[in-house]
């Protein structure tokens, strides 16, 4: 089993920025990617952005640009920079981890909560 737990969700304005941690243990040998998902009221679960351990990205076409995630191997943890953020950003946003990529993921964070206000 894999356990994740993110930290760093709250509330900004828009044009803003927030970063988000996610830190994993547990049988994190048998992980192959890390990632990002957010689900905003009435919406479904979408992916945000996603890295494998071998440092491919790949990002939903409405961050890129704004958003970059990236990996500490050492700390066995995932981020997310946020910046330019929007108020369509505003989700609950969830960490992933899959254990053979391109696949759906395989455990999940309980997620942390960010809202951008206009």
């Amino acid at each position: 089993q894999v356990q994740l737990v993110e930290s760093g969700g709250g509330l900004v304005q828009a044009g803003g920025s927030l970063r988000l941690s996610c830190a994993a243990s547990g049988s994190i040998f048998s992980i192959n990617a890390m990632g990002w998902y957010r689900q905003a009221p009435g919406n479904q679960r979408e992916l945000v952005a996603h890295i494998t351990n071998r440092g491919n990205t790949n990002y939903a076409d409405s961050v890129k640009g704004r958003f970059t995630i990236s990996r500490d191997n050492a700390k066995n943890t995932v981020l997310l920079q946020m910046n330019s953020l929007k108020p369509e950003d505003t989700a609950v946003y969830y960490c992933a981890a899959y254990k053979r990529v391109g696949t759906h993921p395989d455990y999940w964070g309980q997620g942390t909560q960010v809202t951008v206000s206009s």
